[in-house]
């Protein structure tokens, strides 16, 4: 029923100005809209609505995930950016924070303004 549905991921923000530069200019997701409720930005293949909230409850995973096709220099281009990769005292992961999962995954980790933990993934 929903399956030729566009996905909307929703994330909420207690720092809209802050949130819309980090999902536009950090990130680099195109700004389509936004309201006195929430900014919209698009990727390849979704909408994210970033929406203005009083709190925000980080969750401990990863709450939105972007595919990259090449880890390290996606990495790089998000540190040139200022942007501090997380570390897991419970897994292994390179210089860069990429962790490798057992199938050749590659998995990075990084905060917003709001600390909701996003991730880069570079399937295998």
């Amino acid at each position: 029923m929903l399956a030729k549905s566009t996905l909307t991921a929703l994330i909420g923000t207690t720092k809209p100005a802050i949130a819309k530069a980090f999902y536009q200019d950090t990130l680099g997701l195109k700004f389509v809209s936004e309201d006195q409720f929430a900014s919209i930005f698009e990727t390849a293949n979704a909408r994210i609505r970033v929406s203005h909230t009083p709190t925000v409850a980080p969750a401990p995973y990863a709450v939105l995930s972007f595919d990259v096709a090449d880890m390290g220099k996606a990495v790089d281009a998000l540190v040139a950016k200022g942007v501090a990769f997380a570390r897991f005292p419970f897994l292994v992961q390179d210089a860069k924070g990429i962790w490798s999962a057992p199938d050749g995954t590659k998995v990075a980790w990084f905060h917003d303004p709001d600390l909701n933990l996003l991730s880069l993934v570079q399937p295998a």
